[in-house]
């Protein structure tokens, strides 16, 4: 069962040093960024902890993010890579669960999965910002187009694993790849590379913040997780809810969760 926020420990918010976000829903309201939850990446940064976001969204996002926002670096595609950008040296350097080869292998199987479901899934449409992806296509079922009634969802489901390929459903897109990587295992790619140590020895350094469906597998992984209040409607389909739920929804609910972790951060005094 899911705690109110304030059950999070002040002893965990003193010793974090990665804050794991999703961001549709989660850090953005009604499809924007509120200033609040950009300066709260801005504080979240600034008093240490690093923030890194965690998305479905587009490879051509995430090259964005990665440069302009007050971020450690950026999961994109579901997991299909990380971004992370050098400003000293100016450069972006990217790490990808699969290797070229493969992503092109799997280009062709990707078209052949959109054509379909847009031929037999009336009112899905392929997401706007196709174009900017590299790994997975995204199908919009309420971004762009009339939300789908969930029978239409579902149908797309079936198309997907009869296929061979994977699904993760976000709060606006059905995300589809092809390939064994999810959200948290490029985390803990992550965490291996970046941080030099594995997500078992960082469990009482890091927390994730979400709001869908496809954040369960980082909810399951990992100890310490939060759920924006806009999570509720599903938190019954999920055997791995968040640890901890804030009382506001999306981009509210962050910077809720990121003022919380910051009070108790500045009051925390260690043990002697």
């Amino acid at each position: 069962m899911s705690l109110p926020l304030e059950h999070l420990s002040a002893g965990l918010c003193a010793n974090l040093e990665y804050l794991f976000t999703d961001i549709d829903d989660t850090l953005t309201s009604g499809g924007l960024l509120p200033d609040h939850a950009y300066t709260s990446l801005w504080k979240l940064m600034r008093a240490g902890i690093k923030p890194v976001p965690v998305t479905g969204g587009p490879a051509g996002w995430c090259d964005l993010i990665a440069r302009l926002w007050p971020v450690a670096g950026v999961i994109g595609e579901s997991g299909a890579f990380y971004f992370v950008y050098d400003r000293r040296g100016k450069k972006m350097r990217r790490v990808f669960a699969q290797s070229e080869e493969l992503r092109q292998e799997n280009s062709e199987k990707k078209e052949n999965l959109r054509r379909r479901i847009l031929a037999e899934v009336p009112g899905a449409a392929a997401a706007s910002d196709q174009i900017y992806r590299i790994a997975d296509l995204a199908i919009d079922i309420r971004q762009d187009v009339p939300p789908l009634p969930p029978a239409e969802v579902e149908k797309i489901y079936k198309i997907v694993r009869a296929s061979g390929a994977v699904c993760a459903t976000s709060s606006i897109h059905v995300n589809c790849w092809f390939g064994d990587y999810d959200k948290i295992s490029s985390m803990k790619d992550f965490l291996a590379r970046e941080a030099g140590r594995p997500l078992e020895e960082m469990q009482e350094k890091i927390l994730y913040i979400g709001d869908a469906l496809n954040d369960e597998p980082a909810f399951r992984e990992i100890r310490h997780c939060v759920g924006v209040a806009n999570i509720l409607p599903v938190l019954g389909a999920m055997k791995y809810p968040p640890r901890y739920i804030c009382a506001n929804k999306s981009a509210e609910g962050f910077t809720e969760a990121a003022e919380f972790i910051l009070k108790a951060r500045s009051g925390f005094t260690l043990p002697e």
